[in-house]
């Protein structure tokens, strides 16, 4: 695989974070909104703690937390639609391009000099948007919510009021059976309460009593005032602030893009939406409520029914003006440097005084429960669970069991209990007990022939392993291997395999594994998405080439299959960028054929791009090579390089006249005759089909000119030939004296008579062939060239 900006352990430690839920207040959303950000938007750059944490396990052992850090993310009650997460990652491979004037890795393997691009930030945006869109599922608590952020506005009439409104909603969004998104980590879900307070324009005093009465309330550690908008929003435009959302935001163009792309499309009903969302942040309001958390960022919600053209057409217009709103508007108008530290300092009061204890205290919690449990043996367990978990899906024999995925726990069941625990475990880093609990669960659902929980388990058991401080023990790739066979097979459940064989080949890559990797990526290659398989295609060919010894040919051959996919999945540029880097390879080592193949893909890709220059020098070379391909396929090459040859004149009329690669010139046979014939008219030019200088000219006579010429010469001197003399050449080739220069008579005809021959199988029709040529008087006294003549 390619180098990645971060190591192994960040970008797993960044894939699985405690997710955090937002509700807001419509007011709150306003004041955010000043700063062209929702509340989720506005925190997401500072959710990354700068300072270690501390917390306590079960055994009340001090467990220290490095780089921590969580999502803060709005509420939404429907998932993502598979087909706009597609479009999503397209785009997001599709706008991520090699950097201009980036300076190629070079790799000398052998007799090959390669340039190849040390990283591929395409991929990782892929990865990371891949990871980030996935939906909650019920056989693991890695995405599901920790906690709640209920945000109220101090300039409301009745803020206290408003957050019981606020958890009331969340309550019912958590427990309703209304609503089966988002997913909950445990039922008494933390809830903390946030005072949203405008500096600019609101009472500090009446923020600060409010606040006061919430700490009596709710508890001096379950509540915050955060302060923000110190800035009028009318600063002056020549005064630099810094701005840490435009990294994170550039996502959210994409979504906005897609959604409008894919409105004519994919209609989606929804039977409690009576008004059409444009952007997601106008909706109806309920009690003061932002409804905001109806749908998925990723989902649109619009009438029921078909959506009329005048509606699209606004809706459009809605989001190309919000695009450009975000692309013009500078986030965070109203923040001064002392708002983010505050903001920053919010996040850290929030995780140190709020989610770690109440982590801590779920995991004791859960530890307790499971210990209590202990003193059960295996069989009355197991016989205890067989006659009261009535929600279970019925006893089944162990093929229908595979062909099934399992069973189907309870959400009280003590095997989901420890998957819980170990969840939980792992997002705080204490992979050691997360271990423990992955692999015990892991034997529970294995046993009772669960396979999509049981694959879970065993996913999460080998990433622990590897993650634990110390390496106390190998990484475990056979867990690997049974939780992705089990995901793809079993459960054909490709996301989640997928999700396995980016985590897995990660860490084999950062032993040095590199063909383990290459063959882990190459296996989840199929036919139901060309964009995930070019991806894992391109990375398992640098897998090759990062070997110790370099497979070069490997390599070479991957990055074809990679730019065969990507250009399936309508990824031009990536395409060609792939197939040119196995040029490097091919070129001028005997692979004629595939070399043909290559420069005719190359040239293809070139001119859907509009690259018509490197798409014309690209057919060039299939033409010049001595080509080894059947006269069929020569002759569709040549109606190809016409082809694009007739639009690149098109585009420039006047430009210079290109040199054809056809047909071969040879030069040593070329002859020119002055000669006695007519003199065409002006401008009239005379056919020369059929007509060879053996017509016109006979070598014999000339012979005898010559003799006759030196005759009178030598008369003339006395019967000495001077040593300079020159006989007049009627004809000049390879075999006459071409080093002085000849002599012609004014106003009579020069003839050219220039040799051609065909290299390729099929004939070659020449229509209107004319010969440009220069005429340069030059004055041989003054030494000084005169106008050209054409």
């Amino acid at each position: 695989m390619a180098q990645c900006v971060q190591s192994v352990q960040e970008f797993i430690q960044d894939s699985f974070v405690p997710l955090v839920a937002a509700l807001c207040s419509e007011e709150a959303e306003r004041l955010t909104r000043k700063n062209n950000l929702s509340f989720a938007e506005l925190v997401r750059p500072f959710c990354r703690l700068t300072s270690e944490v501390h917390m306590r396990d079960p055994n009340n052992q001090l467990h220290i937390i490095k780089n921590l850090k969580i999502a803060v993310n709005n509420i939404v009650t429907h998932p993502p639609q598979p087909a706009t997460i597609r479009k999503l990652l397209n785009d997001v491979v599709s706008v991520s391009q090699p950097a201009e004037g980036l300076v190629a890795n070079v790799i000398t393997a052998g007799d090959y000099d390669l340039n190849i691009s040390a990283t591929t930030p395409w991929f990782e945006s892929y990865r990371e948007c891949f990871l980030q869109s996935m939906p909650a599922s019920d056989h693991e608590f890695l995405n599901h919510y920790v906690a709640c952020m209920l945000v109220v506005s101090s300039s409301e009439p009745e803020p206290v009021e408003q957050f019981l409104k606020l958890s009331q909603e969340q309550h019912r969004i958590q427990h309703s059976s209304e609503y089966s998104y988002p997913k909950w980590f445990i039922p008494n879900t933390l809830k903390y309460y946030v005072l949203l307070h405008d500096v600019s324009a609101g009472e500090e005093q009446r923020a600060d009593s409010i606040y006061e009465e919430m700490k009596q309330r709710y508890g001096t550690q379950g509540c915050y005032l955060l302060k923000i908008n110190s800035r009028a929003s009318n600063r002056g435009t020549d005064e630099q602030i810094p701005d840490p959302w435009s990294q994170y935001l550039q996502k959210n163009v994409i979504q906005s893009q897609d959604c409008c792309e894919d409105w004519p499309y994919s209609v989606i009903p929804t039977k409690n939406t009576d008004h059409f969302l444009a952007d997601g942040l106008e909706s109806e309001v309920k009690d003061g409520l932002s409804n905001n958390f109806k749908t998925h960022p990723l989902q649109l919600d619009h009438p029921s029914g078909s959506l009329d053209s005048t509606d699209y057409t606004k809706a459009s217009a809605s989001l190309q003006d919000s695009k450009k709103s975000n692309s013009g508007t500078p986030h965070g108008a109203c923040l001064t440097l002392t708002d983010h530290d505050r903001i920053r300092q919010f996040i850290q009061e929030f995780t140190f005084r709020g989610l770690l204890p109440h982590i801590e205290k779920t995991i004791r919690q859960l530890n307790d429960q499971l210990i209590s449990r202990k003193g059960l043996s295996r069989s009355l367990f197991s016989a205890t669970k067989k006659w009261f978990s009535g929600s279970k899906v019925p006893e089944k024999g162990v093929n229908e069991l595979k062909n099934t995925s399992g069973l189907l726990y309870p959400p009280e069941a003590p095997e989901l209990q420890i998957r819980k625990m170990a969840d939980l475990c792992f997002l705080v880093q204490h992979y050691e007990l997360a271990y423990s609990c992955y692999h015990t669960a892991k034997k529970d659902f294995l046993n009772d022939q669960a396979m999509l929980y049981a694959a879970g388990a065993l996913e999460m058991a080998a990433v622990s392993a590897f993650l634990q401080p110390g390496a106390p023990r190998p990484y475990p790739a056979h867990y690997m291997e049974t939780a992705i066979q089990t995901y793809r097979d079993i459960c054909k459940n490709m996301v989640l395999a997928e999700r396995c064989v980016l985590l897995s080949a990660e860490i084999l890559k950062s032993q040095s594994k590199y063909s383990e990797a290459a063959a882990l990526l190459i296996r989840l290659t199929s036919e139901d998405s060309d964009l995930r398989s070019a991806l894992l295609l391109e990375q398992a060919a640098h897998c090759f080439i990062n070997m110790k010894s370099p497979m070069v040919r490997k390599f070479a051959f991957h990055m074809i299959l990679a730019g065969h996919r990507f250009s399936k999945a309508g990824q031009k540029k990536h395409a060609l960028r792939c197939y040119c880097q196995a040029m490097q390879v091919y070129k001028g080592k005997g692979w004629s054929l595939a070399e043909d193949h290559i420069n005719f893909t190359i040239g293809r890709q070139s001119f859907t791009l509009r690259q018509l220059d490197n798409a014309v020098s690209a057919f060039r070379h299939i033409l010049i090579n001595d080509s080894k391909q059947p006269p069929a396929q020569q002759g569709a090459f040549l109606r190809e390089y016409l082809y694009v040859y007739k639009n690149v004149t098109q585009l420039s009329p006047d430009g210079p006249l290109p040199q054809l690669p056809l047909p071969y010139i040879n030069s040593s046979a070329t002859r020119v005759f002055f000669g006695h014939d007519r003199r065409p008219a002006e401008g009239e030019k005379q056919a020369a089909t059929h007509v060879s200088l053996d017509q016109e000219y006979d070598s014999e006579s000339s012979q005898q000119w010559k003799e006759l010429e030196e005759q009178v010469v030598s008369v003339i001197n006395k019967g000495i030939i001077p040593a300079n003399f020159q006989p007049t050449q009627f004809c000049l080739n390879r075999y006459s004296d071409n080093s002085r220069f000849p002599l012609a008579v004014v106003e009579e005809p020069i003839t050219v008579e220039v040799s051609f021959r065909n290299p390729l199988k099929v004939p070659l029709l020449l229509t209107d062939l004319s010969l440009l040529w220069k005429f340069q008087p030059k004055d041989f006294n003054t030494k000084h060239d005169g106008e050209t003549k054409e």
